[in-house]
């Protein structure tokens, strides 16, 4: 059975940071593109970032660049993203995203806040 569980979600003021996390459990995650989307209230999911199956091959949204880092550890079979100086526009649900098998996590919400 495949699954995708996201942690980590909370809230945040901005600036802060949170850490989400991805266990994934069902499928081959070491052959697997991963990807992080998200969803803000009203909008459509857009695409933030994924990274090749051995971590060496990023890519960013121009909206998160630079403020956030996906990396994974194969062993674990967990996909990370760190989130830094977080906006208010970050707010969403962030799901987790197995690329070449077309698996979605249920998500996990991210608000930001004062």
């Amino acid at each position: 059975q495949v699954q995708l569980v996201e942690s980590g979600g909370g809230l945040a003021q901005p600036g802060g940071s949170l850490r989400l996390s991805c266990a994934a459990s069902g499928f081959d995650f070491r052959r697997s593109v991963m990807a992080w989307y998200r969803q803000a209230p009203g909008k459509e999911r857009e695409w933030v970032a994924h990274l090749s199956t051995v971590g060496d091959i990023t890519r960013y949204a121009d909206s998160v660049r630079g403020r956030f880092k996906i990396s994974r550890d194969n062993d674990q079979s967990t996909v990370y993203l760190q989130m830094d100086s977080l906006k208010s526009e970050d707010t969403g649900v962030y799901y987790c995203n197995s690329v070449n098998a077309g698996y979605w996590g249920r998500g996990t919400q991210v608000t930001v806040s004062s």
